[in-house]
């Protein structure tokens, strides 16, 4: 691997900073020992590298709804359930406390991903909880103990392009396999150890068979993937992954160990309005019909 990557380590230095407020709860519950840097700021949370239990770790603080730059997040919220009936309903309604409870539910869904996923052959740092809007998890380092450069900071071969690609569309296959979709895959959202990529930032991951824009989202994730191995290996412009994977999942023969080819013929037939409309129709009319014996019968 190192001799096929260059990584642009201007972001990899620790530098001390202090204790964040939504941090120290923790440090006060022994949780976390110290902060030893600030490792980036996103547009949903800040991340911290921290000690935490004697073991070196990162602590990611979600954002507050109205400090997120994530936008649109309500179609990712689409099919997530609530089991709890009263905190439907105050989502629903928008109350100060369904605000609350959606925040949680923001939160905790990057856990329940990240969990989900851990029982796969998908990629992904170790969770170790999430506390009041911190989530502890493992600190994905390189082979010099570094920590691990995100895909957009790393430059390839050709040669190198095509396998790593290959590793994410079968994670991107694995995740689907189970039911999610990453929902926000890109170069951001991918870091490169030792033995390859690891998917990161899943608060948004959807399922894919209650949200309605699941398809698109895959379609979007893998065009992501596509564009930056592609700047390298110019062929993986054309792969359509991910129109193979849904079809493949639609008609419930995605597994696992299916083999993917990356080409998918694209749907040229256009759709019989007309025909359409006249079945409409004709429907309509029918119970139309149906109603008026009803009415005729009651008469």
């Amino acid at each position: 691997m190192r001799s096929r990557i260059t990584v642009n380590r201007t972001q990899c230095f620790f530098s001390q900073v202090k204790v964040p407020n939504r941090i120290q709860p923790l440090v006060e519950d022994g949780l976390v020992d110290e902060v030893i840097s600030r490792l980036m700021s996103g547009k949903e949370a800040d991340v911290f590298v921290v000690s935490s239990l004697g073991e070196i770790r990162c602590a990611k603080v979600y954002k507050e709804s109205l400090k997120r730059g994530f936008k649109q997040a309500v179609q990712y919220q689409e099919g997530r359930k609530v089991r709890n009936t009263r905190r439907a309903r105050a989502m629903e309604r928008g109350s100060s406390y369904g605000r609350k409870q959606q925040e949680e539910v923001w939160q905790t869904a990057e856990v329940d991903a990240l969990i989900k996923l851990a029982n796969t052959d998908v990629r992904v740092p170790e969770t170790y909880g999430c506390f009041d809007g911190v989530l502890l998890m493992e600190l994905i380092t390189d082979a010099e103990g570094l920590v691990a450069p995100r895909l957009t900071d790393v430059s390839m071969t050709a040669d190198a392009a095509i396998k790593d690609h290959a590793t994410v569309m079968e994670y991107v296959k694995k995740m689907l396999c189970i039911g999610m979709v990453h929902g926000d895959l890109s170069e951001f959202n991918v870091l490169v150890d030792a033995q390859g990529p690891v998917i990161i930032d899943l608060p948004q991951a959807v399922d894919a068979s209650a949200n309605n824009r699941a398809e698109e989202m895959l379609i979007r994730d893998v065009q992501n993937i596509n564009n930056y191995y592609g700047q390298y290996s110019p062929e993986l412009l054309k792969n359509r992954s991910a129109h193979e994977m849904w079809a493949l999942y639609e008609q419930g023969e995605l597994y696992e160990d299916t083999a993917l080819s990356g080409i998918h013929a694209e749907d040229t037939h256009q759709a019989d309005v007309a025909a359409v409309v006249s079945e409409i129709e004709s429907v309509l009319a029918d119970e139309a019909k149906r109603q008026e014996r009803l009415r005729e019968a009651e008469a």
